[in-house]
C-alpha cells in the first residue's frame, strides 16, 4: 500500500483484508484499549440515546454499535470496508438489534436523507478516513435540527507517527516522547493487539492512518456549522489500571483519547 497516495479505496481495501482477523479478536476479547478504557470511557460521555435515531460512523464488525443498540438506540451502522459490514451483518442475522448497515464513506452518505439522525457516533474511526472536513458536512446535513455529533479519536497530541513510551530519569517512571506533531502525512501503521503473541503466521493489522491536528478537527467542526458542545480527555479508571497496571502511563502522563461533542443549531 502507497502511503502517498492513499484515499478511501486504500482505506477500504486495508480493512477488507484486516476484517477476518480482526472479527475474530475483537470478539475474543483481545482488544483490552476498547474493554476496560476506550469504550466505557465513550459510552459515559454520550447522552441518553435511547429512543433515538442514531447513525455509527465507521462501525467495523460492529461490537460497539450492539452496545449502543443494546442501550434502546434504533442504530444505522455504516462503514467503508464491505469485509467489516458483512460481518456485522452475519452478527446481526444471529442475535437481531434491528440495526441496519450500509457499506459507505463517513464523507458522502448520499444514500441518506437530510435531517434523518438525532445523533451521529463514531468510535475511534475518524483518523482513519481521508475527508475529516467532508464527514463533519454530511454529519450537519443528516442531523436533525438540535442534533449532535459525538466522537473519539486517538488523541492528535500524544499519538503522533513516530510518538512512544520511553525510559525517564525518574526511574521506573515512563515519559512520552511526541515528535512530528504537524505533519500531516497519511501513513500505514502495522500492529497486533497486545493480547496476542503475534505469532510469526498471523500478519499484523494494517492501519492506515491521516494525522491531524487538534484544531484541524475543530475547525472542521466549526466550518461544517456545529457548535462544540463538549470536549473531555478521558482517564483509565483506577480499577482498570489494578487490573492492567501498564495503562497507568494513559493515566498518569499523557491522554490516548480525545472526545468531542458538538450540536446542530
Amino acid at each position: 500500500m502507497q502511503e502517498d497516495s492513499l484515499d478511501e479505496a486504500g482505506v477500504a481495501t486495508a480493512w477488507d483484508r484486516n476484517a477476518d482477523l480482526w472479527a475474530e479478536e475483537v470478539r475474543a476479547g483481545y482488544d483490552v484499549f476498547r474493554e476496560h478504557f476506550t469504550l466505557p470511557a465513550f459510552l459515559a460521555f454520550l447522552p441518553e440515546i435511547a429512543g433515538r435515531e442514531v447513525i455509527d460512523l465507521g462501525c467495523g464488525e460492529g461490537s460497539n454499535t450492539r452496545r449502543f443498540a443494546e442501550r434502546g438506540a434504533r442504530v444505522t451502522d455504516i462503514d467503508l470496508s464491505t469485509g467489516q459490514i458483512a460481518r456485522a451483518r452475519a452478527v446481526e442475522e444471529e442475535t437481531p438489534l434491528g440495526i441496519r448497515y450500509e457499506a459507505c464513506s463517513f464523507s458522502q452518505m448520499d444514500r441518506f436523507a437530510d435531517a434523518s439522525f438525532d445523533l451521529a457516533l463514531s468510535t475511534m474511526a475518524l483518523m482513519d478516513g481521508p475527508d475529516v472536513a467532508g464527514a463533519m458536512r454530511e454529519v450537519h446535513r443528516v442531523l436533525r435540527p438540535g442534533g449532535g455529533l459525538w466522537f473519539s479519536v486517538l488523541h492528535p497530541c500524544f499519538n503522533t507517527r513516530h510518538s512512544r513510551w520511553i525510559p525517564s530519569r525518574r526511574t521506573p517512571k515512563r515519559a512520552r516522547q511526541v515528535v512530528g506533531y504537524f505533519d500531516r502525512q497519511p501513513f500505514v501503521e502495522h500492529w497486533h493487539f497486545s493480547k496476542r503473541a503475534a505469532p510469526s503466521d498471523v500478519e499484523d493489522f494494517a492501519v492506515p492512518r491521516f494525522p491531524r491536528t487538534v484544531s484541524d478537527y475543530v475547525n472542521a467542526i466549526c466550518a461544517a456549522g456545529l457548535r462544540i458542545a463538549a470536549m473531555e480527555e478521558p482517564q483509565p479508571s483506577e480499577a482498570a489500571v489494578e487490573a492492567h497496571p501498564w495503562l497507568g502511563r494513559w493515566r498518569r502522563h499523557a491522554a490516548l483519547v480525545l472526545h468531542i461533542a458538538a450540536v446542530r443549531g
